[in-house]
């Protein structure tokens, strides 16, 4: 009896674990999905940017656009575009980003090493 319950136990906790790998497994997948689509949105339709003036940067937006360099090489417009895939929604950290440039908080600096 003893070693029934115990079997039935290890098995439990094998479901568990597969079951925990296969979410795990899962969301990599979707994590790479979305980091692939990243690298590869400036060439897909509908992207707000000639992909010739995209800059990725990664973190905390996606891409620099210095819209016009390639086309004419003059600067219209600098665009900050954040890339999402399926349901993914903006982090705290790019809501900031985002609240910082509709409010005008964006600034040039130079840096002079001497």
């Amino acid at each position: 009896m003893f070693f029934l319950g115990w079997l039935v136990g290890k098995l439990s906790g094998l479901e568990k674990r597969n079951k925990i790998r296969k979410d795990a497994l899962k969301r990599s997948k979707a994590v790479i999905g979305g980091q692939v689509a990243e690298q590869i949105a400036p060439l897909l339709p509908g992207f707000p940017a000639n992909p010739g003036d995209c800059r990725f940067v990664g973190k905390p937006v996606d891409f620099v656009v210095f819209s016009g360099m390639t086309e004419h090489n003059k600067i219209d417009e600098i665009l900050l575009v954040e890339v999402k895939t399926g349901g993914s929604v903006l982090t705290e950290r790019e809501k900031q980003v985002k609240d910082c440039i509709s409010k005008g908080r964006v600034r040039y600096a130079e840096y002079c090493i001497q």
